[in-house]
Order: C-alpha cells, then structure tokens, then sequence
C-alpha cells in the first residue's frame, strides 16, 4: 500500500536509537484495514501527501520516511518510528503539529489516541528540563523525607484579596507547607493578582515568624505571555520561589517562553494540567496524560499534578497514574504494555515532583503515601477548609495525618489523641 509516492507500512524495520518513536491507539471507519490507516498515519505526519507529487525525490523519501514497524489488531494500536530528523530541536509545538497534528482530522480514523512517545536522545538534550526538581523542591521548602502537604484556597473564586490571604495565614499556621491558588483564579476585579499577591506574601511571612517553619506559596500567573513575566518578576520581587501555570491552556510554547524567564528569576514551575480531560479522558481518543507528562518534564516544570491514583474524586486509574508518577521521577523507564507506556531513556534531566490532589481528604492521606511514596506533594481543597472548625483545624488534620503515616500509626488510633484528625473521621468517615 502506498500513500502519495511512499509505502510507510514495514513490519521489518528495526528502530534506531536515534529515532522518535510514537505509539498510537487508533479505530479505522469500517471498510479500513489497520494497515490503510498506518499508511495514512505515517505519511499524513511526515512527508506524505494524498497524491503523487513531482516535487518528492528518492533522497528525500530514504532519509525522512517514517516507518510503521509494529501493528497490534487485537488491542488497535501501532507503533510508527520517525527519523529524528523530521523535528526541529527544543521546539515541542512542531513536533506536535507533525505526531499530533492533520492526522487527528483524517475521515479514515474513527478513533485516534496518542499513548506514548520515545524521545531520541538529541531531542531530551535539546530541551532544558526541571530547572530544580525534587531534591530542589525539597531543599527550598526544607522538607527533607515527608510528603509535603498543602491546599488550594477555596472557594474557586470570589474571595477578596484580604480573604484570601487570610486563609492562606489559617492554613500556614495549621501546618501545611503549601498553599496554592485556584487554577480559574487570575486577576479578578474583585481580587486584583498584584495586591493578593503583595497581601498573600506579608501573611506568609507572619506565618513563617509564627510557626519557624518554611512556607510555600504558589500563585497563578496565567495570562498572555507579557503579562505573565510581570506577574513571575513582581512574584520574584515579594519574595517568592515558585510561579504556578496552567500550562495547557497557556500553550507549550508559552510554557518555553516562561521557563526562560523563571530561570532567570530563580523561580521553580509549579504546572496544573487544567484542561487535560479534555485530551485525556476518552480511553480511544484524544492524547495520554503519560504523553502531556512526559512533555512537561521536557519543558522545564518543577511540579506537576498527576491525580491521586483511584484515590481522589478526579477521573484516573492507578495502575496510570503509578505510571505517570514513575515516568516523571525516574531516569530509565522500562516498557510497560499494561499501561501503554514505551520505554524511556531521559539522560540525566532532572525529575519532576508529582502533585496529588483532587477529592482529598486527611482520612485518605496513609493511603496515597502509600500507593505514591514520599516523594510527592498532597493537597486538599475541600478536605482543609470543610473540616467543622474550619481551614485551621483542616491543616491540622492534615499535618497529623502526615505524622501519623511517616510514624506507621493507624490514622484512626492516632486520632484518639488528635482531636481535629479525631473531627476529620467524624465528618468524612462515609
């Protein structure tokens, strides 16, 4: 089978180390073999075309040809290797635009999902990667073992910004260590992000004098890109180390923007994935959150949420999200035809730290430390400022329920003598 002037399909073809390896999940319209829609695939993503064309030529076709090598008709998915020299270095919205472009608008696809990618190794290098990762993350919060734990201050929206520092100050002084804004909280007219900030800093400030330990504070600069580097620099002038960004919806290439310019300011990238349901969800369309974490982690960002393993409120296997949390951590990732995932080399680039929250409560903290490890930041909305006697005693909770795990008592035994943990069961037990 040809497309344009080229046969993509070869079943023969071994992959080169140098080669970009893309696995896919695809269901072809009825009357399309499995092979057709390889054909299409490869061509339509590299240099392929509907037609024959005079302007393609035996060299161009031996040196950029993609090949479609492995072919899996009972699961529907595909394996296509691309010659590295396909993709511009450190350029991720070309490189998406090729894998993850036209063939997503292909009338021969009924489904498509991108499950994996292997990156060559001249293309990890090309791009800078966590600028602090965990050991960093660690090292600023001055929490050396223990999960880190924080909240997201709720509601969403609609707090002035003398509230919502206020909040910020309860859930300091109870004992998280972090506190995050909303990913939907920018700059309202009724919580302008320059005064929040100027306010939510002086609160974390009086927290650290109070409690004598050292506090986060992560607030959303996204905007359009200008605005976003004033929002990062005034972040940097009042003190703070972390910038947070939904890195979907700002884009990866304003997402490359910023990781230059929170380098230069010393400032580490916490990444929410807000919009990510709506390419990840559908099991046989759309593109992997392994895939978008992968990316992040190339793209430079210190912190990313990745769901809490089935434990949560938010949509998300274990065995998946186990996956994600290994792929951004580790240095050499094995294949794993389970979840989908290829293998990985990431050549020494620093890892990122996993964020678990969604739907958590301080009851349900032993059980994600123990599915997740230490090596991840906790959070709860709802679970610290829903406790019966408020956002203080919920980051109380909270910070007993970490002791509790870190010393291996039962939660409920250590809440015998921990009366807000002793609350939190109360109320969240069902």
């Amino acid at each position: 089978m040809i497309y344009g002037n080229c046969e993509f399909v070869n079943k023969k073809y071994k992959p080169k180390k140098t080669d970009l390896i893309v696995m896919y999940r695809v269901e072809p319209i009825k009357g399309v073999s499995l092979e057709r829609i390889c054909e299409l695939l490869a061509g339509e993503s590299s240099i392929g075309t509907w037609t024959k064309i005079s302007t393609m030529n035996p060299k161009i076709a031996k040196s950029l040809k993609p090949s479609a090598f492995y072919i899996n008709k009972k699961k529907n998915l595909v394996k296509i290797a691309y010659p590295e020299k396909l993709f511009e270095k450190k350029n991720m919205s070309g490189i998406l635009s090729s894998i993850a472009g036209n063939i997503y608008g292909m009338k021969e696809a009924k489904k498509l999902r991108l499950e994996d990618i292997t990156f060559p190794k001249s293309i990890i290098k090309s791009f800078p990667g966590p600028k602090y990762g965990i050991k960093g993350v660690r090292k600023i919060s001055k929490v050396k073992k223990r999960p880190l734990i924080g909240t997201i201050v709720k509601p969403k929206i609609g707090l002035t910004e003398k509230q919502h520092a206020k909040v910020a100050y309860e859930s300091w002084i109870g004992g998280l260590d972090v506190v995050k804004d909303d990913e939907n909280l920018t700059s309202m007219e009724f919580n302008n992000f320059y005064k929040r900030i100027n306010l939510t800093f002086k609160a974390r400030d009086k927290a650290e004098k109070k409690t004598g330990e050292k506090k986060i504070y992560l607030p959303n600069i996204t905007a359009e890109y200008e605005e976003m580097k004033k929002r990062a620099e005034h972040v940097k002038k009042k003190g703070g180390e972390f910038v947070m960004i939904d890195i979907l919806t700002v884009g990866w290439s304003a997402l490359a923007s910023m990781r230059k310019v929170t380098n230069k300011l010393k400032l580490a990238i916490h990444a929410h994935r807000a919009m990510h349901g709506a390419l990840t969800r559908d099991p046989k369309h759309g593109i992997s959150m392994l895939t978008l974490a992968k990316i992040s982690r190339l793209m430079g960002v210190d912190q990313l949420h990745i769901g809490t393993a089935g434990i949560g409120k938010m949509h998300g296997s274990a065995s998946e999200e186990l996956s994600i949390e290994e792929e951004i951590e580790e240095q050499k990732i094995k294949a794993n035809p389970k979840t989908n995932r290829l293998e990985q080399n990431w050549y020494g680039m620093k890892p990122v730290l996993a964020v678990a929250s969604g739907g958590v409560s301080p009851l349900q903290i032993s059980e994600i430390v123990k599915t997740m490890g230490t090596d991840i930041v906790i959070q709860a909305g709802g679970g610290v400022h829903g406790h019966p006697n408020g956002t203080e005693s919920g980051a109380r909770a909270m910070r007993q329920a970490i002791e509790a795990t870190m010393k291996k008592i039962p939660l409920k035994k250590y809440s015998k003598t921990h009366k807000e943990l002793e609350q939190a069961f109360d109320k969240w037990k069902n």
